[in-house]
């Protein structure tokens, strides 16, 4: 192994940047003594050189290494004090990924070597994923902003592995979202905005390791900028083909990002990158006590975000999928932890002032995850103005409504006009609120109407993780069952909660699979399943409910009634009708008596919009009831009528005009939508 010397040459750049004539290194470490980058031979086995970094400005340490191409294989060392109660942990031992490292040459993959030093210390580097020099074209474009509209959640691995006649090279990675077939897929629902759950190369925890499990979420990243080989195997250019087939067929990409933690974990976890860097500069530790890390994120670290290293870290890191892959925008895991300050949460700390100032991040797509477990921690409608919020308040009434929990109309009737108790003094429109009834954090859709308890005992602590009140019931069987009336009244019950989410004001989300009934056989943290238990079931979908998502999501284009970017409020809209009437089923309007009624189970809403085409109205009937509810019809415009155009107990029945004199029997557990149109020009089925 040869000593070698750096020349000075500050780059703009963080990480590896080449040149001509060789290649820029710099790392930001405010404590460290000396920071030496190690190259490696073309296996990424050897280790052949050891380079000082001779240059300091501020926190960053750099230096110019002639000769070094893209494709060298490369590591850092960081000297210093091993001093935890001061929050040092420096240890020349441990071989540290890149926080810049754009590619590398394999995934992470735990060993014993990367733990913290206990008096002889191991080096880590023939375990450790070497990061690879590359020369990254940055010049990707996304797609004009737009509000993300319907919004399909996507676990990459889990999405095709066992999808019919695809490619085994292809099978399980990001390239599978561009396979014709699947893009059909999603262009025939309707999506608008696929949700990639995260990229970044991650690490397992080592008690799965232990387990024999994986985290096949990937919520426990290690380097942000650098695609998981398991993943993209092909690294940016890969990426970049994928999002560039998705913005094809007018689909934009979000990519979930883990900035909140790292798969370092408390402070007995692994030594990988930032702990060795500079554990006391890229982690939050307790004012009172400096060795002992900030746990808000549950995954026993917290990124110090609110330090401007760290946060330019991220703006970098944003940078990179965007400009690199066309990405066009980013969902935010714990999303909180990005606006602690010492004092408590600031929607405008810096990271989001620096994303506001940013010419390429200021006109993305940021939505957030708008809690984390730590104290006051809970900041939904409070993230900055153009930023998109997960609605977990939505989640929970709505399941409580078709559970047949008392009293929750009131409540149901907030969520379906947009969450104006939340957002309304925040934000412009309703479109803010991501709304869901399940995401990947919890149970599939179709395990809602089919388990009342968890059932996580394949992932190895005795189903102690995971939620307990999941808002759920079983349609009186726990689990799976063969009886067809059981089985009916759950699909009855997914449909019910479905056209729930799409005739409610805000952005709706599904997760994949949902569409066809997935199941995760009632296992509500399924983030260590990377088997049958995730992976979507593509040969057993019910084709008669995908067919039934399409509808909706065609009804909710469009009639903008559904699907307008405003708060309604009861009141006069255009000088015609109010925008929003809530109705009882005698066609009269809900009463105080009937809002205070806990055991009322049904709710009829009238949306009126005026649009550009033609004024337009439509009316929603959801009975939660176990009884058939008869409704009298509200009185139609002159020259109008009714069309039902939805009923989710008879998913595939057309639409159908009705009349007010004869009236409407509104099923039991069900929704029924109608439209209102112009006699004369009826619309066809969507």
């Amino acid at each position: 192994m040869i000593e070698a010397t750096a020349e000075h040459g500050r780059p703009q750049r963080l990480g590896a940047t080449p040149t001509a004539d060789g290649t820029h290194f710099a790392v930001a470490s405010q404590n460290a003594d000396r920071i030496e980058v190690c190259l490696f031979d073309a296996d990424g086995t050897r280790e052949t050189a050891r380079i000082a970094l001779p240059g300091i400005d501020g926190a960053v340490r750099y230096g110019f290494v002639p000769g070094i191409r893209p494709g060298a294989r490369y590591g850092l060392r960081a000297y210093g004090p091993f001093d935890p109660a001061r929050g040092h942990r420096f240890d020349p031992s441990k071989l540290l990924a890149d926080p810049y490292a754009l590619r590398l040459d394999r995934p992470f993959l735990f060993h014993p070597a990367f733990k913290a030093a206990r008096g002889d210390r191991y080096d880590s580097a023939p375990f450790m994923p070497k990061a690879i020099v590359t020369d990254l074209a940055r010049d990707a474009e996304p797609l004009p902003f737009a509000a993300p509209g319907l919004t399909y959640e996507v676990l990459v691995r889990a999405f095709s592995q066992r999808f019919p006649d695809l490619p085994e090279t292809i099978r399980g990675t990001a390239s599978a979202l561009a396979h014709p077939p699947l893009l059909d897929h999603l262009e025939r629902l309707g999506v608008q905005t696929v949700e990639l759950m995260p990229l970044a190369a991650a690490i397992d925890e080592e008690h799965l390791t232990r387990l024999g499990l994986v985290n096949a979420w990937g919520y426990n990243p290690v380097t942000h900028m650098a695609p998981d080989p398991r993943l993209v195997p092909g690294g940016f250019p890969e990426l970049r083909r994928v999002v560039d087939a998705l913005h094809a067929r007018g689909i934009r990409v979000l990519l979930d990002v883990v900035l909140n933690h790292s798969g370092e974990g408390d402070a007995e976890g692994p030594t990988l990158s930032y702990r060795g860097l500079d554990n006391a500069l890229y982690y939050a530790h307790e004012a009172q006590d400096p060795g002992q890390l900030v746990n808000h994120t549950g995954c026993g670290n917290t990124f110090a975000a609110f330090r401007e290293p760290v946060a330019q870290l991220f703006v970098d890191t944003l940078r990179t999928w965007v400009e690199a892959a066309g990405i066009d925008g980013f969902r935010y895991d714990l999303a909180p932890v990005l606006g602690r300050m010492p004092g408590g949460f600031d929607p405008a700390a810096p990271f989001f002032s620096l994303i506001e100032a940013d010419p390429v991040l200021k006109d993305r797509i940021h939505v957030a995850e708008s809690w984390d477990i730590g104290p006051g921690g809970y900041q939904v409608g409070h993230f900055p103005t153009a930023w998109f919020e997960w609605q977990d308040r939505f989640r929970d009434d709505v399941r409580r409504f078709w559970r047949g929990d008392r009293g929750m109309v009131s409540a149901l009737a907030t969520r379906l006009c947009g969450s104006p108790d939340l957002f309304a003094t925040s934000r412009p429109g309703p479109s803010a609120g991501v709304n869901f009834v399940a995401a990947h954090d919890g149970y599939a859709l179709a395990d809602i109407a089919a388990f009342e308890r968890k059932h996580n005992e394949a992932n190895g602590e005795g189903n102690r993780d995971g939620h307990n009140e999941n808002h759920s019931w079983n349609n009186g069987a726990e689990g799976p069952s063969e009886n067809p009336e059981i089985v009916e009244a759950r699909r009855r019950d997914v449909r019910a909660m479905l056209a729930t989410l799409f005739v409610s004001r805000g952005t709706p989300m599904i997760v994949a699979g949902d569409e066809f009934g997935r199941s995760q056989g009632g296992n509500n943290n399924a983030y260590c399943q990377d088997n049958e238990t995730t992976w979507l079931d593509w040969a057993g979908a019910d084709e008669r409910q995908a067919d039934f998502v399409r509808r909706l999501a065609a009804l909710r284009r469009a009639h903008p009634a559904l699907s307008a970017d405003a708060f309604p409020s009861g009141r006069m809209s255009a000088g015609e009708l109010e925008d929003v009437v809530w109705l009882r089923e005698d066609g009269g309007r809900m009463e105080d008596i009937d809002w205070a009624n806990p055991e009322r189970r049904f709710l009829g809403m009238s949306l009126y919009v005026p649009s550009d085409a033609a004024s337009e109205r439509v009316v929603v009937y959801l009975n939660a009831s176990a009884d058939d509810v008869p409704v009298a019809l509200p009185e139609p415009r002159a020259g109008h009528g009714f069309v039902l155009a939805i009923q989710s107990d008879w998913p595939n029945l057309g639409a159908r005009p009705l009349s007010r004199e004869a009236g409407l029997v509104v099923k039991a557990r069900s929704v029924f939508i109608l439209t209102e149109e112009k006699l004369a020009t009826r619309t066809e089925d969507p």
